[in-house]
């Protein structure tokens, strides 16, 4: 194993444990909540999905700002760095605090848009409004992490995530079950939880400032600056999500044992994302960094690293998917209709992984070069011919294997305009900044 291989590792292993604490977290309420009734947990699956689109869309405040002070580390101006972070920082808290104040305001119309019953409404709002008082700390975790990932370090965040999720376990159960507050027992142990672990890497980015003597006080120029820089992440992201729900709707048009089928088929897609999104993470890191220092040889010779990484990744994940379904699909399901629909798909699944595997790694790397105006367009173009072909599975009668066919389609697409844009130089920008 050479320097470079290590110095992937180095990033990517804490990475993946970190991101996969997010969905056990996630799995841990569930399971408390359960146990309360079906219309508390149906209500935790409206409002969750409301609050994971909220912050989900900020996720440019990790990104954007681990490409920025990455960068600066690279130029060897590290108090530059750190000053680059703490605008993050605020930016994330004025963005916290506006979407905190616009979901309790407009917490009972959302949930409605979801059509439930009055009694899950009622949980949902609830669940919902106590946790928008976490958002600014979600969004302050957000972008600390971005700040230290973009210092080459991601054991730190590693050990609080894993430290909050344990806190967040002790803490529902105990609000639930020992002082009997029911789903918003729930909402307010999580949004503890997630509080502490957002103050925990605040303190330590803003020591590092301090540190270095970074300025603390806001500052309107570089605060704009980080806003402009994560527009063109955000319509990146929405052009993920968009696919995502488009594979979902159609999946749930294609009938009950179709939907059954491909959420425990994209739970599993998920899961192999999360690793194959740690190597991203490093890319964005180790990215940054080259293109900071100015050596675009160096950047080019990880580049390719980290893409066969990827792809021996994405090839590794496909074989297990494949080769071990029918150990652990009676897992998800007894219906045998169901087991052989979900068999069928992750067929398909399993030989779109090395692609994924590759996509990832180039999303990562351009997201680390600053390139988000190219991402974002490619995010559009893959979701504008996408989307014909996932109504088209509908139209003709297809059926869901078809249906992730079709999904593989838009991940092939993807996978043209990023390998496109790295063989050539645009994105190879040097410095400090782009």
């Amino acid at each position: 194993m050479g320097e470079q291989d290590r110095e992937i590792l180095r990033l990517a292993v804490p990475a993946f444990f970190a991101l996969v604490s997010e969905p056990l977290m996630l799995l841990a309420d569930s399971a408390i909540v359960g146990h309360l009734g079906t219309p508390q947990l149906a209500a935790l699956g409206v409002a969750g999905t409301i609050l994971q689109t909220l912050v989900g869309v900020c996720v440019f405040l990790a990104y954007g700002t681990t490409s920025s002070v990455a960068r600066r580390i690279g130029a060897g101006d590290h108090k530059g760095a750190l000053a680059q972070g703490i605008d993050g920082l605020w930016l994330a808290l004025l963005l916290g605090v506006v979407l905190a104040l616009l979901g309790l305001a407009l917490a009972p119309q959302a949930i409605a848009a979801f059509d439930p019953s009055a009694e899950v409404a009622d949980y949902a709002v609830t669940y919902l409004r106590i946790s928008c008082f976490g958002i600014p700390s979600m969004l302050l975790l957000l972008a600390a992490t971005g700040v230290l990932r973009g210092l080459q370090d991601t054991k730190t965040p590693m050990v609080v995530a894993i430290t909050a999720n344990l806190a967040n376990i002790g803490l529902n159960v105990l609000l639930v079950y020992g002082l009997h507050l029911n789903i918003a027992g729930s909402a307010l142990g999580t949004a503890l939880a997630q509080t502490g672990a957002g103050i925990a890497l605040v303190v330590v980015v803003v020591r590092g400032a301090r540190r270095d003597g970074a300025k603390l006080r806001p500052d309107r120029p570089g605060i704009l600056a980080s806003a402009q820089m994560g527009v063109p992440l955000i319509v990146r992201t929405l052009t993920l999500r968009a696919a995502i729900i488009l594979l979902t709707f159609v999946a749930t048009a294609l009938g009950t044992t179709s939907v059954a089928a491909h959420q425990v088929a994209f739970t599993l897609w998920s899961f192999l994302a999360l690793a194959l999104d740690a190597i991203a993470i490093a890319a964005q890191a180790l990215t940054g960094r080259s293109l900071g220092a100015g050596d675009v040889a160096g950047t080019r010779a990880i580049t390719r690293r980290m893409m066969w990484w990827g792809l021996f990744s994405g090839l590794i994940g496909g074989l297990a998917l494949w080769g071990l379904r029918d150990i652990y699909v009676p897992w998800f399901t007894s219906d045998p209709e169901v087991r052989r629909t979900l068999a069928a798909i992750l067929i398909v699944s399993a030989l779109w992984q090395p692609v994924n595997g590759v996509v990832f790694v180039l999303d990562g790397v351009l997201i680390g070069a600053g390139d988000g105006r190219y991402l974002a367009l490619a995010g559009v173009v893959a979701l504008v011919l996408y989307v014909p072909l996932a109504l088209a599975v509908l139209w003709l009668g297809g059926g869901i294997v078809a249906l992730w066919w079709a999904f593989g389609g838009y991940m092939l697409l993807r996978l043209l305009t990023l390998t496109t844009r790295e063989r050539r130089d645009a994105w190879l920008v040097t410095g400090a900044t782009r």
